[in-house]
């Protein structure tokens, strides 16, 4: 099935400072903070929410279409997808701008300093849905504000159905646009945090929020995810992973489970559990994308934890 994968697309620069920050940083000056950290190790990782579950869907066996901003240097990231075969129908080129692009500064207690600049990722409302034709299911991560409307709006008159992901862009909207995209999204997912601060902006319980969608899906890193559907209420545990090295991209790559559950018309624990595998996986490995994806590897993932193989 076509996914439609609305969301950003950015490059990540990830650098280590091979010291502490506190030892670098007067508390009394802050007013006039002037300092240079040398680096000693730089790193540059393929990133954005909608590249990040694109990959994984991909690795599924699923059928992800980006539907996505890129600056004038976009053009790796094009060629990147083309040699996984990625669908780059919905992707615009913004010529006067940069991909957005974050910078990340780590130090030794894993403290970090990050400049973020969205550049393309604010046009991303120019992404519309004639330039993919259609597609059986939809995401809308997070991304530009204007674009993350406008998607929602497109695949509800189009009676796609669609999950809406408000991750990190949650802040920028108030209550009545957070209840009007939930009203109109198909299946709702967040974290913890996120599904307090939700309640909280919107004056909605989570019972509340689930009556509204056909099912919210609630990540709680090392604890599983509790899945909200039917009336029902599913707890997915955790699978343990090889090693924990980085969770950047975890989430994604949990949400390209459950799409894959969904498209295939699993039911909510089997997606679930898939889900979890996906995640696991990814925080073996450093970056959003440089884990390997594909059936037989989640599968032993899978097998491993709940004794029965997903495909």
């Amino acid at each position: 099935m076509r996914t439609l994968i609305c969301g950003s697309l950015a490059y990540d620069t990830i650098m280590v400072f091979p010291d502490r920050f506190a030892r670098h940083i007067l508390p009394d000056q802050t007013h006039v903070l002037s300092v240079s950290f040398q680096i000693g190790e730089m790193r540059r990782e393929w990133g954005g929410c909608a590249g990040n579950i694109a990959y994984n869907l991909k690795g599924l066996g699923g059928e992800p279409v980006v539907m996505a901003a890129l600056g004038h240097d976009g053009a790796p990231y094009r060629e990147r997808f083309g040699k996984l075969a990625i669908a780059t129908d919905g992707v615009r080129t913004i010529d006067d701008t940069f991909t957005a692009q974050a910078f990340i500064i780590t130090d030794l207690d894993d403290n970090q300093i990050t400049a973020f600049h969205p550049g393309a990722m604010n046009h991303s409302h120019t992404c519309r849905l004639a330039d993919v034709g259609s597609g059986g299911l939809a995401i809308v991560a997070p991304d530009g504000k204007q674009g993350m409307l406008a998607h929602v709006d497109e695949f509800a008159r189009a009676g796609i159905p669609f999950v809406f992901d408000p991750g990190q862009a949650l802040p920028l909207f108030d209550g009545p646009e957070l209840v009007s995209m939930i009203e109109r999204a198909t299946y709702l997912t967040v974290n913890d945090y996120e599904a307090k601060l939700l309640s909280e902006r919107t004056g909605l319980s989570v019972p509340a929020l689930a009556e509204r969608v056909d099912a919210l899906v609630v990540t709680q890193g090392g604890e599983g995810s509790t899945i909200h559907a039917g009336g029902t209420t599913y707890a997915i545990p955790v699978v343990a992973p090889q090693a924990v090295v980085d969770p950047t991209g975890c989430g994604d790559a949990f949400r390209a489970g459950l799409l894959y559950g969904i498209a295939n018309g699993w039911d909510w624990e089997r997606a679930g559990k898939l889900a979890s595998a996906l995640g696991a996986l990814k925080i073996a490995s450093r970056g959003g994308q440089n884990h390997t994806v594909n059936r037989d590897s989640v599968a032993a993932l899978y097998s491993k934890a709940f004794g029965e193989l997903p495909f």
